[in-house]
């Protein structure tokens, strides 16, 4: 039997998919978290051999609560289900060491098969999200650039950005010049958009 963590904080998928789990015969859920910060608790309490875990989840990111799970219960494995299925997205999974990444809108049987191939220490991903993942660059930006894009991001103006990071507003301007020929954008707010839909914020 293999046992199963689910964190997913919307209440009716997360019933949704251990009713699902729970059909099959050599799987069985254990433990349900809502929030990323009870994940490793749960999981050393309960020693799952497979955590699903939802990316987007309040207190702590999934992927944040992932890679915990592997630097303090490396026996657990982890299957990411997500509807965020950006190349950047499927890269920050990988370098957080998670074992399966798998979109929310796969079929049923699909996710089954990916906690038995997880649970046995195959790595399952969508092959199209992998191989677009392997094409994305990594982020062009300095930490200094993604930060000061974030805050604009964020609709921090120039001045705002300026007094919260201690810098002039002609350098805070250099930045964001920078950063939109960096991403080849048209101008701040492309920029952003290219950097959001790559997962570089």
């Amino acid at each position: 039997m293999i046992r199963v963590l689910l964190a997913e904080d919307m209440h009716m998928v997360r019933g949704a998919l251990v009713a699902l789990l729970n059909l099959e015969q050599d799987i069985e859920v254990v433990a349900e978290v809502a929030s990323g910060d009870k994940i490793l608790p749960m999981a050393a309490e309960y020693l799952p051999d497979v955590a699903i875990i939802d990316i987007d989840l309040p207190a702590k990111d999934g992927l944040a609560a992932a890679s915990e799970l592997y630097q303090q219960l490396p026996s657990v494995r982890t299957l990411i289900l997500t509807s965020l299925g950006r190349p950047g997205t499927v890269r920050r999974a990988l370098d957080a060491k998670v074992n399966g990444f798998l979109l929310k809108d796969a079929p049923a049987d699909k996710l089954a098969n990916a906690v038995r191939s997880v649970a046995i220490g195959r790595r399952v991903i969508d092959s199209e999200l992998a191989l677009s993942a392997w094409e994305t660059e990594d982020c062009p930006l300095t930490p200094r650039e993604a930060e000061i894009l974030r805050l604009a991001a964020n609709g921090r103006t120039v001045a705002d950005i300026a007094a919260e990071l201690f810098l002039s507003p002609g350098t805070v301007r250099n930045y964001l010049a920078t950063v939109v020929t960096k991403l080849n954008a048209r101008n701040r707010v492309d920029a952003i958009r290219i950097a959001t839909d790559s997962d570089w914020l």
